[in-house]
């Protein structure tokens, strides 16, 4: 029988990159797609409490499981923690996408910069970071920067807008900071925009979380 990701998104710009990268690393697994963007807008709207969307994204978590899902996978950051919150409570694993990037930030730099396009990003983001240098028994500092700008470009259609924006600022967090961490999935396009020289100073969830 084919094994089955599960895969929870909060933006339709997500589903295609991430399906892209399951087939080419794990091209055996069949991929279910889970897609609720009114998640994202409440939270901005809410200030990030997640735990207005507790219950529904919980549901699509339990949904996946009776499909027969063997891993679930959260594809935003913003509601990560709602990933560790149910981890362990289902009979499969449910993570997050950005826990492989986090711990090779960690393990990479002293001075972590965490770029976000989305305010609700920022928090569970760089918790994740200090709860990972605090398990690697390490002293970071966390240097954020949030381009709010680029989200709304992205929303709009415009994406060559976005990575413009987005690009300019994290060339100049990268020389303020070791490493570069792309808070959100939907970021990672831009690394073609960045100086081939300077690509191994950034740090994105979607290939990471998936290999």
């Amino acid at each position: 029988m084919d094994k089955k990701l599960a895969i929870i998104h909060t933006t339709h710009v997500t589903i295609e990159p991430l399906k892209n990268l399951a087939a080419e690393f794990i091209p055996e697994v069949k991929v279910i797609n889970f897609l609720d963007d009114s998640i994202l807008p409440q939270l901005i709207e809410n200030g990030g409490d997640i735990a207005e969307v507790r219950d529904r994204w919980f549901t699509y978590a339990k949904i996946a499981e009776s499909l027969g899902a063997d891993v679930i996978l959260s594809a935003c950051s913003s509601v990560g923690e709602l990933a560790d919150e149910l981890n362990g409570k289902l009979s499969v694993p449910v993570l997050r996408i950005d826990e492989a990037m986090i711990e090779r930030a960690v393990a990479l730099g002293n001075v972590i910069g965490v770029a976000a396009t989305l305010s609700t990003t920022l928090r569970p983001t760089i918790n994740l970071v200090k709860a990972k240098a605090e398990k690697a028994c390490k002293a970071i500092k966390v240097e954020p920067v949030l381009v709010d700008e680029a989200y709304k470009l992205l929303m709009q259609g415009d994406g060559e807008g976005h990575d413009k924006v987005l690009a300019q600022k994290l060339n100049e967090l990268a020389q303020r900071v070791d490493v570069v961490v792309l808070a959100q999935a939907s970021m990672a396009r831009v690394l073609d925009r960045l100086p081939e020289n300077m690509k191994d100073e950034f740090l994105t969830s979607p290939r990471l979380g998936i290999w």
